[in-house]
């Protein structure tokens, strides 16, 4: 939780204040973590999860990616390295596609790992969330993004394959 709030709060106070209280995770917990480690303690960590996102019309099994950081003296070491150590364990999840959003500053880092081939940028979609902290005696709250990059994996279909829509409804946490 530490290492989340220091590499979350310079894109705003709000994004490290999630992870007070020992907390190490945001909206839902992870289904499988890769954390890499220096000499300095955590160095970078990519959360996993399984779940089914709705594109267009269309529901579809992912392994959603996310909680993604590096430790600032480390920026510009990591996406591509992290993602391709995941790639494995991807495969092992048998789902069709992973998927990701970032947010616009990390559009040059994502995008030297998917001129490698082994993802793609997608523009023009939003991404509909249920926020967080849902408490069941309240309405649950829901956002979207508008100026998110979306970043998709082929795994065990082709790109191809990837429906098409511009809402992204990701059912909730």
């Amino acid at each position: 939780s530490e290492f989340f709030r220091k590499t979350y709060e310079p894109t705003g106070a709000f994004n490290g204040k999630q992870f007070e209280g020992g907390r190490s995770w945001a909206g839902a917990r992870p289904e499988v973590r890769a954390i890499g480690y220096d000499v300095h303690g955590v160095a970078a960590h990519m959360g996993v999860l399984r779940r089914y996102i709705k594109v267009g019309d269309v529901d579809l099994l992912v392994a959603e990616l996310g909680l993604y950081g590096v430790r600032p003296d480390l920026e510009g070491l990591g996406i591509a390295h992290s993602i391709s150590v995941m790639y494995p364990v991807l495969q092992q999840l048998g789902v069709p596609f992973a998927f990701g959003t970032v947010r616009q500053a990390l559009r040059n880092h994502v995008g030297r790992f998917c001129r490698k081939g082994l993802a793609n940028i997608l523009t023009g979609v939003r991404v509909r969330s249920t926020l967080p902290d849902v408490y069941p005696d309240l309405p649950s709250t829901t956002r979207v993004d508008d100026d998110v990059l979306l970043m998709v994996l082929p795994i065990g279909r082709s790109m191809s394959e990837w429906p098409a829509g511009t809402l992204i409804d990701r059912n909730g946490p």
